[in-house]
């Protein structure tokens, strides 16, 4: 299904085959108005899933707003990768930092049955969608509105795992029109993007337990900076990279020492 189809279908409540085979469907003047403003929307860039108030990620239904970055599919190689570790652990306990729409945590908790998620963000509104989904998914986890570590105390977890904020400041202007639209705390992480990374590195080996893993997914042409940033640390060692769909790095482990 096309974009088209997939905004007529929603909007009309009904499926592709309808949209071409119902001859008889007439569409009232709220349908008609609603449509306009759908369009109007659209062509001024907004994303769909924005428009739609939902999307799809690692095959659950989740709801977006303009409070929450929409999950991408370089996202899923980042969850992937977690999955991987955390299927070896017994009752796993997890933390997702900068939860978002809560769509890593959520996709955790879905597989991981036996395992504890803990969830931050420093947006109330980001946790308000983050809580729905949870709830609209079946799966329990404890959402925690903190600025990073700051409100964790002494908690530690056998994963940390993050997407956080990657994009340079003098680089968010030139993006493409969809991400106008996206929330900006999710996406600038100062002059060199690397803002997040540094933050985390500093503190997070005193929320993991011995041998503890961070992964974080990474933007394009970071992998060397961000593991510089956590060997300079001192509390972490490299231990995989992995690319995405595209063949750039993606997703970076780090185990602490």
């Amino acid at each position: 299904m096309n974009e088209t189809e997939l905004l007529f279908s929603e909007v009309l409540g009904c499926d592709r085959t309808a949209l071409y085979l119902d001859k008889a469907k007439i569409l009232d003047q709220d349908k008609l108005a609603l449509i306009s403003s759908v369009l109007k929307r659209r062509i001024k860039g907004e994303p769909i899933q924005y428009i739609l108030g939902k999307t799809e990620f690692m095959a659950l239904k989740l709801k977006v707003n303009r409070d929450v970055l929409i999950p991408r599919p370089e996202t899923e190689i980042l969850v992937e990768t977690t999955l991987k570790y955390a299927d070896k652990i017994r009752q796993a306990e997890i933390l997702d930092l900068g939860t978002g729409s809560g769509c890593i945590a959520i996709s955790l908790g879905k597989r991981l049955v036996n395992a504890k998620i803990d969830a931050i963000d420093i947006s109330d509104k980001a946790l308000a969608v983050a809580e729905e989904n949870a709830g609209l998914n079946g799966v329990k986890i404890d959402f925690i509105r903190s600025d990073l570590f700051d409100s964790l105390g002494n908690r530690e977890y056998d994963i940390i795992v993050s997407n956080p904020p990657y994009i340079a400041d003098d680089e968010i202007g030139r993006l493409q029109p969809e991400l106008q639209f996206e929330p900006r705390v999710a996406l600038s992480a100062g002059v060199d993007g690397l803002d997040f990374y540094r933050r985390i590195s500093l503190k997070a080996a005193g929320h993991l337990k011995k041998d503890g893993l961070l992964i974080m997914e990474i933007g394009f042409g970071q992998r060397l900076g961000i593991e510089k940033t956590s060997l300079d640390s001192g509390a972490f060692k490299i231990t995989e990279a992995i690319k995405d769909y595209s063949n750039i790095d993606r997703v970076i482990v780090a185990q602490k020492i």
